[in-house]
């Protein structure tokens, strides 16, 4: 795994300013930089080797030296691809799937990116032309910003990146803030930094002459194939899953594999044959799967390696972790993936992961909601809707919880795992006036999209497009990459997904469990406490920790200096009533306390 920076403009110091912008993220790669630059352009990078150790520095070359490549990422389907450019005239100086991308362009142009398989973001440099093409994966692995103000273009794996060139200006996007709220991450195109953007995954971009044009090449939908049996579909994706894991241990180095108490990474861990897996908990049992995973890796002679987090380690990293996360994201989890990245890292340079299964096979547990409550959408939706509207006062409370969420179609309460403030609820504790859109301006197409979809499809399509990018992908690039570790996700491969995506939802949801057929396949490797054990996620004891009087007081006094954003006693109410027990606050407290923290770490520190 590696990282890339660049930028276009007429300076007359790029080769310091590149290397600058380089050394910001020399945790994505402290193996080797490399840079080009001319007149027109500076490209920097830093590697992390892990195919052709020796001969994969970047930039690499065609064979004229007319065209240069730099590559984040895996190509798993790199040798297949090479073999058909080799037959068409290409000739090769090293074994690196980055060389395989440039003569690819080469020969397809954009056309080449439909046929890969793997996790990328990449540069490709026109030196003749001064072309700068970009790419980013299908679903969002790799990340690839870009800054363009006036006639200023700026590129790179990470944000932060930009800080070291002398005109980026750096500017908070307080338009973020409302969406951030309900979401707990940065969601769409823009960031929290002012003319700074995501390119979206399944795109790319060239740019020429000051002029920069985006395109999509590609974009999941789900078709459900009712024509296999449930045989049938079984055998298949377990091919195909077996399939993907083998290409996914393509090094040259050791791969290893994080391993919790769930399924999917359950069945990883088994499947792949790796020689270590790695695991984290906490010293409260309640929360901890530590146990599990040593358990399971006993049981196929695997080595485990696994720590306990404190508290005290936990809030002392946390300021540390939203700065390399670039921007503010709320979900608890993120510091623990920190910290497996962190052991990972520390013995291989490679880890298998989890990530992906949940919104391919349909594993989050709200899921199952169309099903198990059935019965209650069978009354009519404006008696639904009028019980919502009685109970909205108390919706915070269980039971009433369950009318006032089922008062609402699909698509206007649904917006994926998470869901924090409601826009009624974001504009009593702004100090400022809101901007007038909300979350249904960010979801409207996309269930436009998915208006064919049953329920339990639509909601897997906005957690692709959502969740999935937003939290689920962005820490695991960020938190593995604080760490110098490459992680991959055999769940997130084309060829697997081309398939999975249609898969009948008769399939996912079945006789009481989520992710149904995943479940058959992983029970034939895997006994049934791993194999029907119900979703659980990263459990992290934010709740409990916020009741206690060191927790309560650090985050208090955060919220007392926060009134540039909020009503510091609106939020503070919620912070005492947590502690009381009125009310569980916690994940709304953790997602103002997330967001101060990363604008203290970039807008105060730096």
């Amino acid at each position: 795994m590696c990282g890339i920076v660049g930028f276009a403009d007429k300076s007359k110091d790029k080769k310091k300013i590149i290397k600058d912008m380089a050394d910001l993220i020399k945790h994505r790669g402290p193996d080797s930089d490399g840079y080009y630059t001319d007149k027109e352009v500076a490209i920097g990078f830093r590697r992390l080797s892990i195919i052709d150790l020796d001969k994969g520095d970047q930039p690499i070359y065609n064979e004229d030296k007319t065209k240069l490549v730099f590559l984040n990422g895996e190509i798993y389907n790199y040798k297949f691809l090479k073999e058909d450019l080799i037959s068409k005239g290409h000739k090769f100086k090293t074994s690196t799937d980055t060389e395989v991308l440039l003569h690819g362009f080469e020969e397809y142009k954009q056309d080449l990116l439909p046929m890969l398989r793997g996790m990328f973001a990449f540069i490709i440099y026109d030196i003749k032309s001064h072309e700068i093409f970009g790419a980013r994966d299908f679903y969002g692995i790799k990340p690839l910003y870009y800054y363009q103000d006036n006639k200023e273009f700026i590129f790179g794996s990470e944000i932060k990146s930009f800080l070291a060139h002398p005109n980026f200006k750096k500017e908070l996007n307080r338009d973020m803030l409302e969406d951030y709220l309900t979401f707990q991450y940065s969601v769409g195109e823009d960031t929290f930094f002012k003319n700074v953007y995501k390119l979206r995954p399944g795109h790319y971009f060239t740019y020429k002459d000051g002029k920069l044009n985006i395109k999509k090449y590609y974009s999941i939908e789900f078709e459900p194939d009712n024509n296999k049996s449930e045989k049938e579909w079984k055998k298949e994706i377990k091919n195909l899953l077996e399939d993907s894991i083998k290409a996914h241990k393509i090094a040259d180095v050791e791969v290893g594999s994080f391993l919790s108490s769930g399924v999917d990474s359950s069945y990883i861990g088994v499947a792949s044959d790796v020689d270590k897996t790695f695991t984290v908990g906490w010293d409260n049992k309640k929360y901890s799967e530590i146990d599990y995973a040593e358990e399971l890796s006993k049981m196929i002679n695997v080595e485990n390696v696994s720590k306990k987090i404190t508290k005290q380690e936990y809030f002392d990293n946390f300021s540390h972790i939203q700065y390399f996360m670039d921007e503010p994201l709320a979900d608890p989890s993120a510091i623990a993936l920190y910290f497996v990245a962190n052991i990972a890292s520390k013995n291989v340079k490679v880890a298998l992961s989890g990530e992906g299964s949940d919104e391919i096979f349909g594993g989050y547990n709200i899921y199952h909601e169309p099903y198990s409550v059935s019965w209650y959408y069978k009354i009519p939706y404006f008696i639904r809707r009028f019980l919502g509207i009685l109970v909205y006062p108390l919706r915070h409370h269980r039971g009433f919880n369950f009318i006032y969420r089922r008062s609402h179609r699909l698509e206007d309460r649904y917006v994926g795992n998470a869901f924090m403030f409601e826009p009624s609820e974001t504009k009593k504790i702004l100090s400022y006036a809101p901007k007038k859109t909300t979350y249904k301006d960010l979801t409207k197409k996309y269930y436009d999209n998915a208006k064919n979809y049953d329920d339990v499809t639509k909601m897997q399509y906005i957690d692709f497009n959502f969740w999935l990018i937003g939290d689920i992908l962005l820490k695991a690039d960020k938190m593995s990459m604080a760490n110098s570790l490459e992680v991959r996700v055999p769940f997130l491969d084309r060829i697997l997904i081309d398939t999975a995506r249609k898969i009948p939802t008769k399939y996912k949801i079945k006789d009481g469990k989520t992710k149904y057929l995943f479940r058959e396949i992983a029970h034939d490797i895997l006994p049934e406490k791993w194999s029907n054990k119900k979703k659980l996620g990263f459990p992290v004891p934010i709740r409990e920790w916020l009741k206690e009087e060191d927790t309560y007081n650090l985050v208090k006094e955060k919220f007392s200096r926060s009134s540039e954003f909020f009503k510091q006693d609106k939020i503070i109410k919620l912070l005492d009533e947590h502690k009381k027990g009125k009310r569980d606050n916690s994940r709304k407290i953790w997602t103002i306390f997330s967001f101060l923290t990363w604008y203290d770490e970039y807008f105060i520190q730096r």
